[in-house]
């Protein structure tokens, strides 16, 4: 019985090194994050139509939407507020200058 508690402990303490320097082994900062994409969303406005009023939707029709013009536009990261800003063109492209980034209090509330 000795034996088999000399070999567990052996065991556990050949565990535990394996575990130790695999560890070593990872970075020691966030470096290997830098490459992760993430899907980036901003929101213009929302608004609710039936299929029919879809359907009939051509070239040239306007959808009006929930915001006001002017008003901040949300900023999802994966599907997750995190900031609001506003519209500016760079370069002749639309572009987004973050106003405002969402307190962590606030991104527990949206979750709910």
């Amino acid at each position: 019985m000795a034996n088999e508690a000399e070999e567990a402990v052996e065991g556990i303490s050949r565990a535990a090194d394996s575990i130790v320097e695999a560890t070593q082994e990872l970075p020691r900062n966030l470096d290997f994050l830098l490459d992760v994409y993430l899907q980036v969303t901003v929101e213009v406005g929302r608004t609710k139509m039936t299929i029919q009023d879809l359907l009939q939707l051509g070239q040239g029709s306007v959808i009006e939407l929930t915001k006001l013009a002017g008003e901040p536009l949300d900023v999802y990261i994966n599907n997750r507020l995190v900031a609001r800003g506003e519209a500016v063109i760079v370069n002749e492209k639309f572009g987004i200058r973050i106003t405002d980034i969402i307190s962590q209090s606030e991104r527990v509330e949206g979750l709910g």
